[in-house]
């Protein structure tokens, strides 16, 4: 029997005819308990929709944990290494993670304090906000009036050493009830997004790559990114865009000498687009803020070379030239019309495919809302695969 998927409720700022593939709610089936067929039907549909949601759902650490699994069998350890990175002191994700003791591949995160909670007697939770990361903020004024910003647009992932995981698995505890926030880009745009407090945003990186103009699609099919060692400590010190797509580029980095033991082996290098695994389409993901260089290959015999950007190739070791690279063609993208804020409820699983999505927290907390969220993700067995030589000719017009 088929598994029943329904659209997604969209707000009402969506371009609605591109989220046609976009996202599905699965209804009447326990995913904690999936036979083998309706896991392969689960299966194809995340990877043909992206984000899968599960209302009312009971799920322990174990079955979460099982669940994310089952789409990358020989993946065994979170995301970010079962010390998340995020032991060391100077990673931006330090005080984000908290790990669930019997099942380390399950973290806790959240905000607010947590008493007796699956082996952890007590875990203060802390909800990422825009203020201790971004070059600005918005003025408490505002704050106080429900204006907000996107956090950081990413994917998960460790960027250095482990793969990207395939899936993100997020199951909501406790949720809070509050009023909405306007998640205002403050880019000179005039942009703002009127969003469910404490939303996940997600933007889908098929979209992200189909609204790029011509000259653009032949260098994202060209072009690898090299990520910086331990990018989470390198980052650290350095501030956030106010789109929260990208560092600002002021030299705030932490110095190579500076950062934990590291090895050039072990740096990653990825496309700049990563094939879908069931619809061969293909998706822009990159983690903006992490990107340390761009190689770009030339364009093949044949191709078009009028208003082609680096004809011949190139290697962009320049960090500020790499980001405005990567936010032109990352920007149109997170524009309000693209941008899926979920409205999260108790019980609510999300899955996203995390090779075909970015997506950002949003919002702030005060100190006595508690929340509870269950994260799952592992490091994957293997890289996403890249172009083809086919989709390279495409796409360079040939």
């Amino acid at each position: 029997m088929a598994i029943d998927l329904c659209p997604l409720s969209l707000p009402a700022t969506a371009d609605s005819s591109k989220f046609s593939d976009f996202g599905r709610e699965v209804k009447n089936i326990d995913p904690g308990a999936l036979s083998r067929q309706e896991f392969e039907q689960v299966k194809e549909a995340l990877y043909r929709h992206d984000v899968l949601l599960f209302r009312n759902v009971l799920l322990t650490p174990e079955q979460q944990y099982a669940l994310t699994k089952a789409f990358d069998p020989d993946a065994e350890s979170y995301g970010h290494g079962n010390n998340k990175t995020g032991t060391n002191a100077k990673s931006i994700l330090h005080p984000d993670l908290k790990t669930i003791p019997r099942v380390p591949q399950v973290q806790l995160i959240g905000n607010g304090t947590v008493y007796d909670h699956e082996g952890l007697a007590e875990a203060r939770l802390k909800h990422p906000s825009h203020t201790t990361f971004h070059k600005t903020r918005v003025s408490h004024e505002d704050e106080t009036r429900g204006v907000t910003r996107f956090y950081r647009w990413h994917i998960d992932a460790a960027l250095y050493d482990l793969s990207p995981p395939r899936v993100t698995t997020l199951y909501g505890v406790t949720v809070p009830s509050g009023n909405s926030q306007t998640c205002r880009y403050d880019d000179g745009t005039g942009d703002e997004l009127l969003v469910p407090l404490g939303t996940t945003a997600f933007v889908s990186g098929k979209t992200m790559f189909e609204l790029l103009p011509a000259e653009l699609k032949s260098l994202a099919v060209r072009s690898r990114v090299k990520y910086a060692p331990h990018p989470y400590v390198w980052m650290a010190p350095a501030h956030a865009m106010s789109t929260g797509l990208g560092i600002e580029t002021e030299g705030l980095e932490l110095p190579l000498g500076e950062l934990p033991p590291w090895e050039e082996s072990r740096i990653k290098i990825m496309p700049v687009l990563w094939k879908n695994p069931a619809t061969e389409q293909l998706h822009f993901q990159v983690h903006p803020c992490g990107a340390a260089e761009l190689l770009v290959d030339p364009l093949p015999s044949g191709a078009n070379r009028e208003g082609a950007s680096y004809p011949d190739g190139g290697h962009i070791t320049d960090l500020k030239e790499v980001r405005e690279t990567l936010y032109k063609m990352q920007r149109p993208a997170i524009a309000p019309a693209f941008v899926y804020p979920h409205d999260w409820s108790e019980k609510d699983l999300v899955l996203f495919h995390n090779r075909g999505v970015l997506h950002t927290v949003v919002g702030a907390f005060t100190q006595d809302q508690v929340r509870v969220f269950h994260q799952c993700n592992l490091a994957a067995s293997d890289d996403p695969a890249g172009p083809s030589m086919e989709d390279v000719e495409k796409w360079c017009q040939i």
